[in-house]
């Protein structure tokens, strides 16, 4: 399969910093996969995603090493511009990227930026709109929106400008579980029904395990685990790295030590139930 992002033994430390956020990360995200990046606060994550959407180094100053490329172009080698057409970002907050007077202008913002043809702008808006169930919002001055709305409203813009790889930096942390639950759905349908690639940064873990192709643990700027999500968090070391493994999967590997459920394959919370109260019997 084609890959859309490759990192090779990419390192960075910041202007004046006494030692590197990240060392000898390598990485290869193949397109249209779905691959959570997880591990505790300072392990280098941010750093990484500013050095896929080209902050770093373009806006960020530094010692950097290795190259990181995406859709087979190197980032350092790359304008900003460029990079925004083929790299997406939802920021953890989606106030950050809401700030016009409707809608349907905030969707546009960064197309009219590019200097889009009005004709395509207006067709691509309606497009990510009506992609996200938003159109009946067009009009709606966003400070009126609901989180789970102002979140659509964003990805919108960052769907609209039709990249190949879109990064999601925390996107449940606002949310509440139902809404969460949704934007995951979301992101499982995107990936679907246009082959969009998602790399996304959470601590809710439990709610990305069943669509997850792939997930990497980060410590002290390096790479420590890297596999399924079943064998990161079925596995005995990704607790010791600060990672919030699911509830559910927790109970399962204690039940699984004493034999009374099985431990090869991570259940759901409804399986894992099921399995005990038959048990029961």
């Amino acid at each position: 399969m084609t890959s859309i992002l490759e990192i090779e033994s990419f390192g960075f430390r910041y202007a004046n910093a006494p030692r590197n956020a990240v060392a000898d990360f390598s990485l290869e995200v193949t397109e249209g996969s779905i691959l959570v990046l997880a591990g505790p606060s300072g392990c280098g994550k941010s750093t990484l995603l500013r050095a896929v959407n080209g902050l770093i180094p373009h806006m960020y100053n530094g010692d950097y090493s290795g190259d990181v490329k995406v859709a087979g172009r190197s980032v350092k080698g790359s304008e900003m511009r460029e990079l925004a057409q083929t790299v997406g970002f939802l920021f953890q907050n989606p106030e950050n990227q809401i700030f016009m007077f409707s809608v349907e202008r905030d969707v546009a913002f960064g197309l009219e930026n590019l200097g889009v043809p009005h004709d395509e702008i207006r067709s691509r808006v309606d497009e990510a709109m009506e992609l996200l169930g938003i159109a009946s919002l067009a009009k709606r001055a966003p400070h009126e929106l609901s989180d789970g709305q102002k979140q659509r409203v964003a990805l919108a813009g960052v769907l609209a400008m039709r990249p190949k790889l879109v990064i999601l930096d925390e996107p449940t942390s606002l949310l509440d579980p139902r809404t969460a639950k949704e934007l995951v759905e979301l992101v499982a349908r995107l990936r679907k029904e246009l082959g969009t690639t998602f790399l996304i940064v959470e601590h809710r873990l439990e709610l990305l395990v069943e669509v997850a192709d792939k997930m990497v643990v980060m410590s002290g700027g390096r790479k420590v685990l890297d596999g399924s999500p079943q064998e990161v968090l079925m596995g005995d070391l990704a607790e010791g790295y600060g990672v919030a493994v699911p509830a559910v999967t927790k109970l399962q590997k204690m039940l699984a030590g004493d034999g009374l459920v099985r431990g090869d394959r991570m259940m759901t919370g409804t399986e894992l139930a099921k399995t005990i109260s038959q048990a029961g019997h």
